[in-house]
């Protein structure tokens, strides 16, 4: 891993007998940058993610964050992470600040009260504090789930689909949010995203996936201009369907 490099991956597998759900990639993602991990559906985004926490266990390759090998040691820099997606919900019954508290416990945040009335505030999440987790909108929840990857002011923060169910308002102002926490932090941010004009204006780097591999990589600006197209919708239209430059690709 490079000095600048604080995520790194080598020809890392996760294969489900003969299904090879990620196939064989490789990256590097520098410290203070943001990625993102672009695919259709089955890609291998989730599952790269998941690997990336120590959630799965890879069939192979190699996967170091912070200098620290990963599944082996995941626990030493697990800590130093934090992960959100709209798709995996908390306790239903317990209120938001209930959720939070326990999270924020779990990753021993100190002086708790005033974290999460800072993050209440900023998120806007603080007028439902006290309501069930289960009783709020999608769009709450997402950002009830930003407010819990950014608990322990995480150096590396893994995002699926941030702004998920928001409204383009809510979304613009989340986004916002977080470039001035990567900004502030020099945190390191890796993202799975589905809204193109999201990719363009947060990330430094794209990392495209089909069918478990990597099929084309670089900055935005790099890719539309590789590609002949005026921005990233088409050209991840052209990469998920197997086109470059008017060809299938193989």
């Amino acid at each position: 891993m490079t000095d600048s490099a604080v995520i790194a991956v080598e020809d890392l597998r996760k294969h489900y007998g003969a299904v090879r759900a990620v196939d064989g990639i490789g990256f590097a993602v520098a410290r203070g940058s943001t990625c993102a991990l672009l695919g259709g559906n089955g890609a291998g985004k989730t599952t790269t993610i998941a690997m990336l926490l120590g959630l799965l266990l890879p069939t192979g390759g190699r996967i170091q964050i912070l200098g620290e090998d990963i599944p082996r040691h995941r626990y030493r820099v697990l800590p130093r992470m934090n992960f959100s997606s709209p798709y995996m919900d908390l306790p239903q019954r317990l209120t938001v600040n209930e959720n939070l508290t326990v999270y924020a416990r779990l990753y021993g945040v100190r002086r708790i009260r005033e974290r999460l009335e800072k993050l209440g505030q900023e998120l806007d999440i603080d007028a439902f504090f006290k309501r069930p987790y289960g009783s709020l909108s999608a769009g709450q929840k997402t950002r009830v789930a930003l407010a819990k990857a950014l608990l322990n002011e995480p150096e590396i923060l893994l995002l699926d689909e941030p702004t998920a169910s928001l409204d383009p308002d809510t979304a613009d102002r989340m986004r916002s949010i977080l470039t001035a926490y990567r900004d502030r932090s020099g945190a390191t941010l890796l993202l799975a995203s589905h809204n193109m004009s999201e990719v363009e204006r947060l990330c430094d780097q794209v990392i495209m996936l089909r069918a478990g591999r990597i099929v084309a990589a670089g900055a935005p600006r790099e890719l539309i201009h590789r590609y002949g197209r005026k921005d990233m919708e088409e050209v991840f239209l052209d990469i998920a369907r197997g086109i470059r430059d008017g060809e299938v690709m193989a």
